[in-house]
């Protein structure tokens, strides 16, 4: 009788404790060639180093974290200046993400986080949309202790200035995340710092506040770009976002007012944006002044969409305004002859 012996096999590993030693073995590996890039100097190799490394490990900038500020500043500078030349220029853009991303969880993130956030915007690149919201709430925090050129100002210390780019985008996450009066706030100090605010960022502003239905807000913001010592140029779209906030509050006459001045100062009120003042005319059963706004638009060159007009002529007639009516429809004829 043979006995037969029953060996006792070794328990297989954990595909998921593998899984994980080789991401940490991979992390580390990583680190490694970018600490040894940084202390040869060979900044341009850090580009293809971060090309295999996996989107759901640390932050491979992590270890910049145990340098001092002014050290770490330094490095992060050269490394900017570095990879200017690179080219296709798309290149760095992950490179730009992981040092943007690392500054924003830092305690001391300004201004170095807006030398990355602008050598990102200059190289073509957007940063991950997670950025608006990062931005934003290191911004509101770091602001209870500096003013808004303050902060700007110190890029100038190691290097950089404040462009309209950078502005802007710090305009935009701030709206993104209805920090309104921080953003208004912004804009109205970038002059302060050398950055004139130009149609991009006022458009930025108004839109949000139209949006957020905050009309007042963004009327009076038109009223001061459209000042003569000012005088930025105010886009039909914000001009169009603009009424049909208006319109959807209910504020038609203040709409109607609001295209007069824009008139009177010389900015013009485009087909879009008459079409919805004529549109909140009839939805307030304000046949008269919808009567007056395509008289106005007539005279411009525009003819309101069918349907449009028709409704105002039957609004006008439904008031007993008959007289109107028949002016209004004379002066469609012309138009179109």
């Amino acid at each position: 009788m043979t006995i037969r012996y029953l060996t006792k096999c070794p328990p297989l590993p954990n595909p998921l404790s593998l899984l994980h030693s080789n991401f940490s073995s991979s992390q580390q590996t990583i680190q490694e060639s970018l600490q040894s890039a940084i202390q040869s100097k060979s900044y341009t190799q850090i580009p293809n180093i971060l090309t295999s490394l996996n989107p759901n490990n640390p932050n491979p900038f992590s270890f910049l974290s145990s340098y001092t500020q002014p050290l770490k500043t330094q490095i992060i500078d050269q490394i900017l200046q570095s990879l200017i030349p690179i080219r296709p220029r798309s290149l760095p853009h992950l490179t730009y993400s992981y040092l943007l991303s690392h500054t924003l969880e830092n305690p001391d993130p300004f201004p170095l986080t807006f030398a990355i956030l602008q050598r990102t915007l200059r190289s073509g690149g957007t940063p991950v949309k997670q950025t608006h919201l990062s931005l934003s709430s290191t911004w509101i925090t770091y602001r209870k202790h500096d003013s808004v050129p303050g902060i700007l100002s110190a890029m100038r210390a190691i290097g950089y200035k404040p462009d309209l780019n950078t502005c802007n985008y710090l305009v935009q996450s701030l709206c993104a995340v209805d920090q309104f009066d921080e953003s208004v706030r912004v804009l109205k100090c970038m002059g302060q710092v050398g950055c004139e605010p130009n149609s991009e960022s006022y458009g930025l502003v108004i839109g949000s506040l139209c949006g957020a239905k905050k009309t007042n807000d963004a009327v009076e913001l038109v009223k001061e770009m459209v000042r003569v010592e000012n005088r930025v140029v105010l886009r039909q779209g914000t001009v169009v976002k603009l009424m049909a906030a208006m319109k959807a509050n209910g504020e038609i006459k203040k709409a109607v007012e609001m295209v007069e001045l824009l008139e009177k100062v010389g900015v013009r009120v485009g087909f879009e944006g008459y079409e919805v003042l004529v549109e909140g005319c009839l939805e307030k059963k304000e046949f008269v002044l919808g009567g007056k706004m395509v008289i106005q638009m007539v005279e411009k060159g525009f003819i309101p969409y069918i349907r449009v007009r028709q409704r105002v002529l039957d609004g006008l007639a439904s008031v007993g305004k008959r007289q109107f009516a028949c002016l209004v429809r004379q002066k469609l004829a012309d138009v179109r002859s």
